[in-house]
């Protein structure tokens, strides 16, 4: 009798899907592409293919780009030698590029892996099989791009007419039935940032202002938290709010303004007045800027990088020169860097120096030259407590390290964290409880799937996923944020959503 000597063919099964709609069905479109792939796999068991565990779904992704989680871990895992053969529903679930399918094609190449499409079965080895899958590419692209045309051109239309065709619901108003309604709470805080602003005349005053009022930005019900707002107000947002005409009752589109259908919540002249002292503030600001001779100006950050802007102040008749962080200047020390204020006189003095040692070392070269060269060649300082690095242009790789310890003035905004406080980290403490919990959860099977359990705590399974990584944690780190001796660089807003798996991994990427 002969021996079955077939020797088996790994096979990973990608799936993906456009948008969320559907997602939330117990048997979606990436279950039935995947049955679909499986089915196929079975039929070609007796030529020795295996259908790999490891599941390799995107799902709420466009096939416009390859900026596709489960993509970047097929590839990754391509190139380590585990897979054979890529199977598909259709060829536009792997991508809808030619350029793209072109790159993917050369990587399946090289590494001799064989791409098959169940509904579409074609051979990528030969020059037929490419010519038919670069023609049903081609038409998967024109489809995407006649879909966006189209819905471009009815969005244009829509705003034209003055209707409100989605998006980012802004502060003052509800979306009801596809229109903007005016909330009467919310619209009270749009007529007091307005009021209080006219009133100070200053972002910076109207930050601490609107933080003793407790006023916030817009809350969202979203599923993901970092999206939910209903955070104190900086810079960024106020001049969002105070620009917007939207409150004016207009719509935006294509860079004009037209008549909407949505009530306005302010009237014209208060709009007109705000704008006007805008208008006025950023004139005086870049005469300030250019009088003060700061030559780092939109060059120096922190270390939390927040950009750190030129002031002054005057003791005995003596003007004296800083850089301060922005995030001190707008009241938010606790978001401010190791070294929040730094003499501009010794700050530019180091910047000077160093770029005299390594780029102009001629000792003729004068003062002015070398300000100039550092206006023209460096792009960025960035201030640590022991270090200083400076970018170089024209290549953004090259940076200059210089050693130097922070003046005591300039201590630390935040203080390290000290081993007889042993107060951690609540949302950390809290990610890191509720991770162990649901892991315990699926292990006692008593959810089907990832998805099953993201139904029960009504959250994205994708969030649900990047959460569960907590609970994988290195000992150590998990043992300091538990003690609550972890480094205060360790936030729970630091920590990357695509954590690494390996502890190595994590502790290179949180230097830990």
């Amino acid at each position: 009798m002969a021996t079955n000597n077939v020797k088996p063919v790994r096979c990973a099964i990608y799936t993906r899907k456009s948008t969320e709609h559907g997602l939330e069905l117990e048997f979606n479109s990436l279950d039935a592409q995947r049955e679909a792939c499986e089915a196929y796999i079975k039929s070609q068991a007796s030529q020795g293919w295996r259908v790999l565990a490891q599941p390799y779904d995107d799902p709420a992704f466009s096939g416009g780009n390859l900026d596709r989680p489960a993509l970047k871990q097929l590839l990754a895992d391509i190139e380590s030698g585990l897979i054979d053969v890529i199977v598909v529903y259709k060829i536009d679930r792997l991508t809808r590029s030619l350029a793209d399918f072109a790159k993917l094609v050369e990587t399946f190449d090289r590494k001799s892996i064989s791409f098959v499409a169940v509904t579409q079965q074609f051979n990528t080895t030969s020059s037929m099989g490419r010519l038919t899958l670069n023609v049903l590419l081609s038409f998967a692209q024109f489809e995407r791009e006649l879909a966006s045309e189209r819905v471009r051109d009815k969005v244009a239309a829509s705003r034209r007419k003055g209707k409100w065709t989605g998006g980012t619901v802004p502060l003052g108003y509800e979306a009801k039935d596809k229109k903007l309604v005016i909330s009467p709470k919310e619209a009270e805080t749009v007529h007091t940032i307005f009021k209080q602003y006219l009133a100070l005349k200053s972002f910076s005053q109207l930050v601490q202002d609107l933080d003793r009022r407790g006023i916030v930005t817009k809350r969202r019900d979203t599923k993901v938290p970092k999206y939910r707002g209903g955070i104190p107000f900086t810079y960024g947002p106020l001049a969002h709010v105070l620009k917007n005409r939207i409150y004016l009752g207009e719509v935006h589109h294509g860079g004009k303004w037209y008549p909407a259908e949505h009530k306005p919540i302010l009237d014209q002249k208060t709009f007109d007045q705000v704008q006007a002292v805008l208008a006025d503030n950023r004139v005086t600001n870049k005469t300030r800027q250019s009088a003060s001779g700061a030559l780092l100006t939109g060059k120096l950050r922190d270390d939390r990088g927040n950009r750190m802007s030129p002031s002054f102040s005057v003791k005995n008749g003596v003007r004296y020169r800083f850089y301060v962080s922005r995030a001190l200047m707008r009241g938010r020390r606790a978001q401010a860097g190791s070294v929040p204020r730094i003499s501009a006189q010794l700050i530019e003095n180091i910047v000077i120096n160093s770029i005299r040692d390594r780029l102009a070392p001629d000792a003729q070269t004068s003062d002015d030259q070398l300000r100039r060269h550092v206006v023209d060649s460096v792009t960025e300082v960035v201030l640590h407590t022991k270090k200083i690095t400076i970018s170089l242009q024209p290549d953004s790789s090259e940076v200059i390290e210089i050693p130097w310890q922070a003046p005591v003035k300039s201590a630390p905004a935040l203080p390290p964290p000290s081993t007889d406080t042993d107060q951690p980290d609540p949302k950390l403490l809290q990610a890191i409880v509720r991770a162990h919990t649901w892991l315990r959860a699926l292990q006692l099977s008593k959810f089907d799937s990832v998805e099953a359990l993201a139904a029960s705590v009504k959250l994205h399974p994708k969030v649900v996923r990047q959460e569960l990584r907590y609970a994988f944690l290195v000992p150590s780190i998990t043992e300091a944020i538990l003690t609550g001796n972890q480094p205060s660089t360790l936030t729970l807003a630091r920590i990357p959503k695509t954590l690494p798996l390996t502890w190595a991994g994590q502790c290179r990427t949180l230097g830990f």
